[in-house]
């Protein structure tokens, strides 16, 4: 936020102390507006960090269970397989 018209008129008039007490307030009205911004993105990592998580959770139980299906389907292929075989 820029200072208003009078501000810059009244830091004018106290002279370089003015000035200097201006850029010091605009300095850390700049420095609050980056730690906010810091912070709301600090909060935003941690709630993709736990979504992340919850992604390979899921995505490892799936091929827990896509492992177990291929490993049935090949014992089941096994078995037709010795039944064919056993019927020639």
């Amino acid at each position: 936020m820029e200072p208003g018209p009078e501000i810059l008129t009244l830091a004018a008039q106290s002279g370089v102390a003015g000035l200097i007490a201006l850029l010091w307030m605009l300095e850390r009205r700049a420095s609050a507006t980056r730690e906010k911004r810091l912070g709301e993105a600090h909060e935003h990592i941690l709630e993709q960090r736990v979504q992340l998580e919850q992604l390979l959770r899921v995505v490892t139980e799936n091929t827990r269970a896509i492992a177990s299906l291929e490993s049935a389907q090949r014992a089941i292929t096994v078995m037709i397989s010795g039944r064919e075989q056993a019927s020639k």
